[in-house]
Parts: structure tokens; sequence; C-alpha cells
């Protein structure tokens, strides 16, 4: 996959996300199956997000920025900013 093809994800994401929280706002609240699905796109884009970084390390070090792998949510979830 192609920074690009992340970049195209994170947009995508982005967007149901930002859909999400508007209908979250509009109708005072989501329904379980909502919250649930706004929880899983969270985790997704920080997936994203450090894949991203995870392929640019490699590329600045001269490796092979397709070496990169999805880390678990879990994993990524407990990263401190």
């Amino acid at each position: 996959m192609a920074d690009r093809d992340i970049f195209e994800h994170i947009g995508d994401l982005v967007s149901e996300e930002r859909d999400l929280r508007d209908r979250s706002v509009a109708n005072m609240g989501l329904s379980i199956e909502e919250k649930a699905r706004l929880r899983a796109v969270e985790v997704q884009l920080d997936q994203c997000w450090d894949l991203l970084r995870q392929r640019r390390a490699l590329d600045e070090y001269g490796d092979d920025p397709a070496a990169a792998k999805v880390r678990p949510a879990d994993e990524v979830e407990g990263y401190e900013s």
C-alpha cells in the first residue's frame, strides 16, 4: 500500500467520523452500533497514522517502507502523545 492509498483511506475515515459526530450532535446521541463504529473508526485512524509514521521512518533510514505493518489496536492505542 502506497502513502497515497493510506491518505485516501484516512480521508474516507475522517469523513465517516465527521458524519457520525454530526449525527450525534443533531440527534442528541448515537445508537450502540453507531458508537461502536465511531470507536472503530477512531482506532483505524490511529493505526493509519502509525503506519505512515513507520513508513516514513523506514524510508528515512534507507529501508523499504513496504516493510511497515499495521500494528494491533491495543498497541497503537497504548501510545502517549
